[in-house]
């Protein structure tokens, strides 16, 4: 493992399933780094001051009830607004691959969606944290490019 990082998992909207941001929260605390679960029904304001409060590199975002089109770009912006443009932003649950070029375009560096081996979602924070790819970051890149 490369540098413990901070992360912030959060479930936003009215989203009520929580085990798979619960799946990723655990595999990336058995992976050696520190998570701040939010828990659910979390506002894009909500999230972004949590991801304020405790300094977080990271911030996982888990949706299954299809509002993420709009809360995963407005997250993205609420970051930036805030002067949080280091933040990296990744996301997860039913996200169809229609509907992924635009949170990549918003800021979103990566997408995990059900059966994503927990392996994978560790190697991209290992990944993620050598880059200059946080939300406000004009790099480009993201992940399985």
């Amino acid at each position: 493992m490369g540098v413990r990082q901070r992360i912030v998992i959060a479930k936003p909207g009215l989203d009520g399933h929580d085990r798979g941001a619960k799946v990723v929260a655990r595999a990336l605390r058995d992976g050696g780094h520190e998570v701040i679960y939010t828990g659910l029904r979390r506002t894009p304001e909500q999230i972004v001051r949590t991801v304020m409060d405790e300094d977080a590199r990271f911030v996982g975002l888990s949706s299954l009830s299809g509002a993420h089109s709009h809360l995963f770009p407005k997250i993205c912006r609420l970051l930036k607004e805030s002067g949080l443009n280091d933040v990296v932003v990744f996301g997860g649950g039913i996200i169809p691959e229609s509907d992924r070029p635009p949170l990549y375009s918003a800021g979103v560096r990566a997408i995990f969606g059900p059966g994503t081996p927990s392996s994978e979602v560790l190697d991209f924070v290992e990944e993620a944290s050598t880059r200059d790819c946080g939300v406000g970051s004009d790099d480009g890149w993201f992940w399985g490019e």
